[in-house]
């Protein structure tokens, strides 16, 4: 047998393993790390942060993705670049977070990298009949291998695309694992540069779990904040909050296909970018508001297109547990308007059931890696013709 498909039975073999998982968003802040350790499989998933860090990217890196991202015309040669050399840089921020921590990377089981989007294109928004479904993250797994000396798994959302699906929101898989709780309806609110939620269901059936992305979380906010104040994010919101809502900003930029579409559904600042917010203001002759009321009014964008994204699930009942995770839990301007267009809903951080709202996104990814190395046939139910599927290609350190 070849030594590197043992040492992956002997892995799935282990009573528990450690698991690093990376992420790194469409608002490119930085790569976060979490170091995972598992217990279990499927619906008996246990799983404990052991170390977690999100290193910030500098400028150079930024403005090197950004030649690519969320472009439809670009530098071939620049894309055919950035994938191995985002690997590289993923495989040495590793290797620096395990030589902080003082773990020796042969305590390592392997690695489950996300990589980094560079354009989403689902059908909804490429709207090509003759064409699937789309979506590319680069940061080559084998680059990343050989740079750490450890196993692997990326690309997993490929092979929801594969199977019919968008490739996202790949959170509903390992919130089912790790987020469930008998008796208790939840969701989960993930507030990214884009906004989704998974709804699980109090009484453990796969086929009521839910997941879809409601619209833009924090995308164009950021957009605004880099290009009139030098700042890659508006802190605690004290830039919008110095600012005033635009009904008629705000009804235009709520004006569009995405929003009458059904659920679930997906998208990406392919869409939600500072141009759709410039179009929304032509077409509203808004062009005179200030950077701050636009502020004001993204806030409210994002939490109108969230709550009214749940008043469209049938099977949830008023109540219930909402979690937050995401960029998007520290706007209070946002996290305001959600309570109050949210009477009733409990609103609580992933903090507060094990696991860092910062931390969520790398740790489902990493929880995406223990299935598919040790897990069995969970039944995660079939949305939209989607089959319950492993995920992640495997890439070997030598």
């Amino acid at each position: 047998m070849n030594a590197n498909i043992e040492k992956l039975y002997q892995i799935a073999k282990k009573p528990n393993r450690k698991i690093i998982g990376l992420m790194s968003g469409t608002s490119m802040d930085g790569l976060d790390v979490a170091l995972c350790q598992y217990e279990g499989s499927g619906l008996d998933t246990k799983v404990q942060v052991l170390k977690f860090e999100t290193v910030p990217f500098d400028d150079h890196i930024k403005h090197e993705i950004r030649k690519i991202f969320a472009k439809k015309e670009i530098d071939f040669q620049q894309l055919c670049l950035l994938n191995p050399w985002i690997g590289n840089l993923h495989g040495s921020i590793v290797n620096q977070c395990l030589d902080k921590w003082n773990i020796n990377k042969s305590e390592v089981d392997c690695i489950a990298s996300h990589g980094q989007t560079v354009f989403h294109a689902p059908k909804i928004l490429h709207q090509l009949p003759d064409f699937p479904n789309g979506t590319l993250q680069i940061g080559d797994g084998d680059h990343l291998a050989m740079t750490t000396g450890i196993i692997t798994l990326s690309d997993f959302r490929q092979k929801h695309c594969a199977a019919g699906g968008e490739g996202a929101p790949l959170a509903v898989y390992g919130d089912y694992l790790i987020f469930s709780k008998p008796g208790k309806d939840r969701i989960l609110l993930n507030m990214g540069g884009i906004s989704n939620f998974t709804f699980l269901s109090g009484d453990l059936d796969p086929e009521k779990v839910f997941a879809t992305d409601t619209g833009p979380g924090n995308t164009m906010i950021d957009g605004l904040s880099q290009r009139h104040f030098d700042i890659p994010f508006d802190k605690d919101a004290a830039i919008a909050k110095k600012g005033k809502i635009s009904k008629t900003l705000l009804d235009a930029l709520k004006d569009h296909d995405f929003f009458r579409g059904p659920i679930p559904k997906t998208t990406g600042p392919e869409l939600f970018n500072l141009h759709f917010l410039e179009d929304a203001m032509q077409k509203s002759f808004t062009t005179d508001l200030s950077t701050e009321d636009q502020m004001a009014t993204l806030c409210r964008f994002t939490a109108e297109t969230i709550a009214e994204s749940l008043s469209n699930l049938p099977d949830l009942t008023p109540g219930y547990d909402l979690f937050m995770s995401g960029g998007g839990m520290h706007n209070p301007l946002i996290v305001s308007h959600l309570k109050a267009l949210l009477p009733g809903v409990r609103f609580f951080t992933t903090d507060d059931i094990g696991i860092s709202g910062d931390a969520k996104e790398a740790v489902l990814f990493a929880t995406l890696a223990n299935e598919a190395l040790a897990g069995g046939k969970t039944d995660f139910g079939t949305r939209k013709g989607v089959p319950s599927v492993s995920m992640g290609k495997v890439s070997f350190p030598e």
